[in-house]
């Protein structure tokens, strides 16, 4: 199983998002370290619309899903950029 498939899965039974893409953005950062061609799955981006992040602010919702991945970061996931919004935030755009 791909870890964007076991990040997607933890986030849904941890989270139960409204919406939620995890992309694998690892080909844009080819060249930008030795060696580094840009395959595999090292620079992740996650966009999630969830209920629980209602009255969190952009700190609390990045540490919750930091928190949530820590094994996968500990495991080698070199980045991960997030834009996690509740349900009122979309609904005001």
């Amino acid at each position: 199983m791909s870890l964007q498939v076991q990040i997607e899965e933890k986030i849904v039974a941890a989270l139960a998002p409204e919406h939620l893409e995890v992309i694998n953005e690892s080909h844009l950062h080819a060249g930008h370290q030795p060696g580094f061609d840009g395959k595999g799955e090292s620079h992740l981006r996650i966009r999630i619309v969830a209920s629980a992040f209602s009255g969190m602010n952009r700190v609390m919702r990045h540490r919750k899903i930091n928190e949530l991945l820590k094994d996968e970061l500990e495991r080698g996931l070199h980045a991960l950029a997030i834009d996690a919004k509740s349900p009122e935030e979309v609904a005001n755009q």
